[in-house]
């Protein structure tokens, strides 16, 4: 299935002789995209100087509002164990579809009332994307963390001799323990090394109680022995053992121990669970509540920069383009085609008429005045957005 890009346009109501809506669907061409009007309220305009400003802090805010958004599909594939289906599944708007939620889109009177100043709004959006980032964020980490943990302890019930638990492998009647002098060491012995070690670790270091190595275990990859020796040269065996790539393992009989492991186990797998379940449900709201405070920052964004280039009174149509990545090329060649008339003389024409490439020097200072697109886009001559779901 093809990708799905969005495009938000505005344009004034000065430049269509009949219906806007339909004069800009025949612009974008039936092949290329569907046009669906996307309606606009009346917000309070304010002064120039911070329309300037709020344009500055909703770029910003959009960038906020993509990488969260981002994080949130990344965090829901990841829980999914990268089902991209199952995925998809999850990403739904106030129960609806994405797509759905931005074809009839209706702005939220009742959390973000029109009425108030866009710096309240900007503000409030901000706060709320931050408050469900932070969640995110802090569940995930929980799970990832309660995930290494239950991998850490099925790897101790499955792995191999060098790193599984040996709690239930070891007999303790097979170690010294308790003697003043003598003590035990388990070391896990590559099995293709296994006659090098019973030949040599006699002769590793002084103080090795001779014929004291005993067979404990064998798997597909390692003989675990158990040799006894003095105390005082231990140290100096388990580093020849390290260098020989033979591994010590750590080992001390406790009463129940092997009870005691499968009852952690037992706990942390339920908890791991539990906190996949909040997790999951946490990545569906949060899908929610980023693109539905992405679609209002978006929405504030042309609203402020329809006021900064088209001017008082402000009469302008807004419509959501549904396209693909593909046809959104045709789609803003067309665009421009028939609208960069209204960049003045930020574009240059040729002898016929048609658009040269724009003028570096004024589209900058366009741009200083809050008049450019976002930082790192080319410039419009009209107000045009793209939105990128992952």
């Amino acid at each position: 299935m093809q990708p799905t890009q969005y495009i938000l346009v505005s344009l004034p109501l000065r430049i269509f002789d009949d219906d806007p809506l339909t004069g800009l669907a025949a612009t974008v061409g039936r092949d290329n995209g569907e046009t669906l009007p996307f309606p606009i309220p009346s917000f309070k305009i304010g002064t120039l100087d911070a329309l300037v400003q709020h344009a500055d802090d909703l770029a910003k805010l959009n960038a906020a509002c993509e990488a969260a958004v981002a994080k949130v599909a990344d965090s829901l594939k990841s829980i999914l164990d990268g089902d991209e289906d199952k995925a998809a599944q999850q990403k739904m708007v106030n129960d609806k579809p994405t797509d759905q939620y931005l074809r009839t889109f209706q702005w939220n009177k009742v959390r973000y009332r029109a009425d108030r100043p866009l710096g309240e709004l900007i503000e409030n959006l901000q706060k709320e994307l931050q408050n469900i980032d932070n969640d995110i964020k802090g569940k995930f980490n929980q799970y990832n963390n309660i995930k290494t943990t239950l991998a850490t302890l099925q790897r101790k019930q499955t792995g191999n001799l060098s790193t599984k638990s040996l709690t239930p492998i070891v007999d303790p009647s097979l170690l010294v323990q308790d003697s003043e002098y003598l003590e035990t060491h388990l070391i896990a012995v590559p099995t293709n090394a296994r006659r090098d070690f019973i030949r040599s670790y006699e002769t590793l270091t002084p103080m090795v109680v001779p014929r004291s190595s005993i067979q404990v275990a064998q798997d597909d990859e390692f003989t675990l022995f158990a040799v006894t020796m003095f105390k005082k040269t231990s140290a100096e065996f388990l580093q020849k053992c390290r260098e020989q790539k033979w591994t010590p393992r750590q080992y001390k009989y406790v009463e129940g121990g092997r009870e005691e492991e499968q009852r952690e186990l037992d706990r942390v797998a339920r908890e791991e669970k539990k906190i996949w379940g909040e997790a999951l449900r946490l990545g569906r709201t949060g899908w929610s509540e980023t693109v539905m405070i992405w679609t209002h920052v978006v929405t504030l964004r042309v609203f402020v920069e329809t006021v900064l280039r088209y001017g008082l009174p402000l009469e302008f149509v807004c419509a959501l383009v549904k396209t693909t990545p593909k046809q959104a090329k045709k789609v803003k060649t067309a665009l421009d085609s028939a609208y960069s008339f209204l960049g003045g003389n930020a574009f240059g024409r040729d002898k016929r008429g048609r658009v040269t490439k724009d003028d570096a020097s004024l589209t900058s200072e366009m741009a200083a005045a809050g008049l450019g697109a976002a930082e790192g886009s080319e410039y419009t001559a009209y107000v045009y957005y793209e939105i990128d779901f992952p």
